[in-house]
């Protein structure tokens, strides 16, 4: 198996049913996620988000155009710092979707949580809520939805900085 990184835009920020939302969304063609998959995902995104809590709250999704199938992540932060994830599927009827078309999206309650290409912009976004919102003596929304992630691809594999030597306990299993 040839592993390859994969097109990776960020798209400017929503609001939602009173949501900040962050987007991303993750291509095997350069040219992005086909505007049909993606207005048919973001018609479903208001379905995937919980209703508003007394915390400080915002999304980030990941809207990711496979070589067999579509899939629209929501991730919510909620309790100022637990992260929640609802999800739609479409061309995969093996993993929740109704049928093989690419556009057709359903929630699922499967239990994945991403592959190898969508949780990268996770990495981004935990660091980001760290430093926007649990960090500083007040919160910051608006700093947090204006920080994403830059990469030009996803899925790369992280390495170690150089000073650091790998040990068993660096190692991941």
């Amino acid at each position: 198996m040839s592993f390859e990184p994969r097109h990776l835009t960020a798209l400017p920020p929503l609001t939602v049913d009173g949501h900040g939302v962050k987007r991303y969304e993750i291509s095997v063609a350069p040219t992005g996620v086909p505007a049909l998959i993606a207005d048919s995902a973001y018609t479903l995104l208001p379905e995937l988000l919980p209703a508003p809590g007394p915390y400080p709250s915002a999304t980030f999704t990941v809207l990711h155009r496979s070589l067999i199938a579509s899939y629209l992540l929501a991730y919510t932060w909620t309790h100022s710092d637990i992260l929640i994830l609802r999800k739609a599927v479409a061309g995969a009827p093996d993993l929740g979707a109704p049928d093989d078309d690419p556009a057709h999206f359903a929630t699922t309650t499967a239990d994945w949580i991403g592959c190898v290409w969508e949780l990268g912009p996770l990495e981004h976004e935990r660091s980001s809520w760290v430093r926007h919102v649990l960090s500083p003596a007040e919160p910051d929304l608006g700093a947090y939805l204006a920080d994403f992630m830059t990469a030009e691809f996803a899925g790369a594999p992280t390495t170690l900085p150089a000073h650091i030597e790998e040990t068993s306990s660096t190692r991941s299993s």
